[in-house]
């Protein structure tokens, strides 16, 4: 084909008709979870329960890089809480086209990112409850279960 309309890139023709499935447009991301929101805003009746439908609904999603394209901005552990770890995200994908009304405005859509890490941690044999909380753009607050801090300080004493 004629270098002038290739301009350096691969012909037309030549290009794939199919995206990598690893791949969606944010938009249709935006689209599909504003939706979500909404669907399940009306199946609940106050913003801990619409926030427990969402965590719910992330735990049936994986993995926090492929999903969000890098790594989260923070990890912190609690200064007086061993078994208390903080994921921060200073501005998280899953909360920039989300409007929340002023009457919930307590309300964080990231809620479904926390159910996303719990289920990976749970399901990984680290049983923990993820919570996402208002604090330096979002935290997601993980609380491990006690049986992982102790089966970490037994593996520490061999």
């Amino acid at each position: 084909m004629d270098s002038r309309f290739t301009r350096g890139k691969s012909a037309i023709l030549e290009r794939s008709l199919t995206r990598p499935k690893t791949e969606v447009s944010l938009s249709a991301f935006s689209l599909l979870f504003s939706e979500i929101v909404q669907y399940c805003q009306n199946r609940v009746y106050s913003v801990s329960e619409l926030q427990n439908k969402l965590s719910e609904l992330g735990q049936q999603v994986t993995v926090w890089k492929a999903l969000f394209g890098k790594e989260a901005d923070k990890l912190e552990q609690a200064n007086d809480d061993d078994k208390t770890y903080y994921i921060i995200e200073k501005e998280p994908l899953i909360n920039t086209y989300i409007s929340v009304p002023k009457e919930n405005s307590t309300l964080n859509c990231a809620s479904f990112t926390a159910g996303i890490v719990e289920a990976i941690l749970t399901y990984s044999g680290f049983p923990a409850k993820v919570t996402a909380h208002w604090h330096k753009g979002t935290t997601l607050m993980i609380k491990f279960d006690e049986s992982v801090i102790a089966r970490d300080k037994a593996l520490d004493g061999r």
